[in-house]
């Protein structure tokens, strides 16, 4: 099913100083979310590009990577690998710790979500610094998987993120 947005994707994306510090300039996805169109059309985008490619996990990054991953994973007939922060999985995990652009955290997967060899696509909602997705993707090849590529919705461009990644292949639905 093709169809066409009220607005571009990106008039759907509200910018909001200072949070969650003095300083941050958060990118609010949620206008984009209250708009199925809009929502349809993120994950069609990114479903083009990776169908056809044997994606057989789509590793999702706590939490907002879970609005587009679960339904990404279904389009592409693919299990949905939640990535969550420290303690909220309940059995074996794998952990890193990861450096934010205001801190640091821990990530985590089941031990048991990735079998070797498998092909993995990675998804989030923003690259800003990189961190978050670099240590998703180190845990993902911990575990065995093939990481095919690592997704986003917006890229915060003068945060350098990409250079985190420079070996994948990110694709960025929008750029600031």
């Amino acid at each position: 099913m093709k169809v066409e947005p009220t607005r571009s994707l990106a008039e759907l994306i509200r910018a909001v100083p200072d949070f969650p510090e003095p300083g941050i300039l958060f990118r609010d996805i949620t206008p984009l979310l209250l708009d199925p169109v809009a929502m349809y059309e993120v994950v069609a985008r990114l479903a083009e590009r990776y169908s056809g490619r044997g994606i057989e996990r789509v590793a999702a990054i706590e939490s907002r990577g879970f609005l587009f991953g679960a339904p990404l994973a279904l389009t592409l007939g693919a299990g949905l690998v939640p990535v969550r922060k420290l303690g909220k999985l309940p059995r074996a995990t794998r952990v890193r710790e990861y450096a934010l652009e205001y801190g640091t955290n821990h990530l985590e997967l089941h031990v048991d979500a990735i079998e070797p060899g498998q092909r993995v696509v990675i998804v989030d909602d923003v690259l800003a610094t990189g961190g978050t997705a670099r240590a998703t993707v180190d845990l993902v090849e911990e575990a065995g998987g093939r990481v095919d590529g690592v997704a986003f919705l917006i890229e915060i461009a003068g945060l350098g993120g990409r250079a985190k990644l420079s070996d994948q292949e990110v694709v960025s639905l929008l750029e600031f």
